[in-house]
C-alpha cells in the first residue's frame, strides 16, 4: 500500500506543483479570479490520480475487494502526500524566489475592486487593516505552510470520498451473498 500511496501521491503532487510553477509568473496578468480558477482546476486534475490510486490498491493489493473506509483511507493518504508536495513547492517559491509582495498586490487588487463596487471608505479601511494583519501572520512559515496545506484538501477530500464510494467492493461467496450478511445484486 505504501508504494501505491507514494507513487500516486507524488505524481498528483507533481501535477499540482508543475501547474503552479507554470502559472505563477502570469497571475498578475490573469487576475485573481482566473488565477483561482486555474489553481482549483489543477487540483481537480491532480485529484483524478486519487481514483486511479485507490483502484490500483483495490485490484493489486486487496485482491479485488475493499471497504469504503479502507478505500477512503488510501485516497486520503494520496491526498496528504500530494498536498505536502504542493506545500513544499509553494514554500520554496515563496521564501526562496518570490518578490514577497504577492499578497500585497493581491490585497491591493481586491481593495480596488471593492472601491469600484462602491464599498464605503470605513469598510475599505477595515478590509485594509484586516489584510495587513493577515499578511503579517502569513510571513510565519508555519502559518503559511498550514494555510497552503489546506488549499487542496477540500478537492482531495471529495476525490477520496467519490473514489471510495465508486470503488468499494465486498467479497461475495459462491451463492452471490456478500460476506458480512448483505445480499449482493
Amino acid at each position: 500500500m505504501k508504494k501505491i500511496v507514494l507513487t500516486f501521491g507524488l505524481v498528483s503532487g507533481l501535477v499540482l506543483s508543475a501547474i503552479m510553477m507554470a502559472t505563477l509568473p502570469f497571475h498578475d496578468r490573469m487576475g485573481n479570479g482566473v488565477a483561482m480558477f486555474v489553481g482549483y482546476a489543477s487540483m481537480v486534475a491532480a485529484s483524478v490520480l486519487v481514483f486511479f490510486g485507490v483502484r490500483r490498491y483495490r485490484d493489486d493489493i486487496a485482491g479485488g475487494t475493499t471497504t469504503f473506509g479502507r478505500a477512503f483511507a488510501v485516497g486520503m493518504l494520496i491526498v496528504v502526500v500530494s498536498s505536502l508536495c504542493y506545500v513544499l513547492t509553494w514554500e520554496t517559491y515563496y521564501y526562496g524566489f518570490s518578490d514577497r509582495d504577492y499578497l500585497v498586490r493581491y490585497q491591493a487588487k481586491e481593495l480596488e475592486r471593492d472601491r469600484a463596487n462602491g464599498t464605503t471608505p470605513a469598510e475599505l479601511e477595515r478590509k485594509r487593516a484586516e489584510g495587513e494583519r493577515f499578511a503579517k501572520l502569513y510571513e510565519n512559515p508555519a502559518v503559511n505552510a498550514a494555510l497552503t496545506f489546506v488549499e487542496p484538501l477540500p478537492v482531495g477530500l471529495l476525490a477520496a470520498l467519490l473514489s471510495a464510494a465508486l470503488l468499494r467492493r465486498r467479497r461475495v461467496d459462491a451463492r452471490g451473498a456478500e460476506i458480512g450478511g448483505v445480499r449482493a445484486t
